[in-house]
């Protein structure tokens, strides 16, 4: 798997968890690992949500027992798409709506990269000097990070899409 080469020796996990945290991973090549990852994360995100191209502006993937995963495109444009996923842990969608993350999808390179999680916030709102272009990427591998392991649990429940339009009675 090119994630895990993208890691030199693996942090120790926490004594209490015995899991590693996620702020003690480092990748050796920062670029390289956000590339494999927002390709990893594309393919993922197309095996979660095979009709993704040709969903209206809302969604909604239902499974049995599981929380729904909420779906909005918020733009549509030739070569991308900008997305925000959720899962609605609440029967009203306003009540509790996480990890509401906000994924622009790039069709033509294949790719889907995080621009934020509902948790922290965008990164150029975060990094607004791109001389600190290291940490950019730092912050960047993180969020896509969390995107890939959320798509891993995501893609363990057999989820069916289809337009929130056609979820209404």
């Amino acid at each position: 798997m090119l994630i895990r080469s993208c890691f030199g020796k693996p942090p120790a996990p926490t004594p209490a968890t015995g899991k590693t945290e996620m702020s003690q991973l480092r990748p050796i090549n920062t670029s390289l690992c956000l590339e494999n990852i927002c390709e990893s994360n594309y393919r993922k995100l197309f095996r979660l949500i095979p009709n993704l191209r040709t969903l209206d502006k809302m969604a909604i993937g239902h499974t049995n027992d599981k929380p729904a995963l909420h779906l909005s495109i918020l733009e549509r444009n030739p070569y991308t798409l900008t997305i925000e996923l959720s899962h609605c842990f609440k029967q009203q969608l306003s009540e509790l709506i996480a990890p509401a993350v906000k994924i622009r999808v790039y069709l033509d390179a294949q790719l889907a990269e995080v621009i934020r999680d509902n948790d922290r916030p965008a990164v150029d709102r975060v990094y607004q000097n791109p001389g600190r272009a290291l940490e950019i990427q730092e912050y960047k591998w993180r969020l896509n990070y969390f995107l890939q392991k959320w798509l891993d649990h995501c893609l363990k429940t057999p989820y069916q899409f289809s337009n929130a339009s056609d979820c209404l009675i």
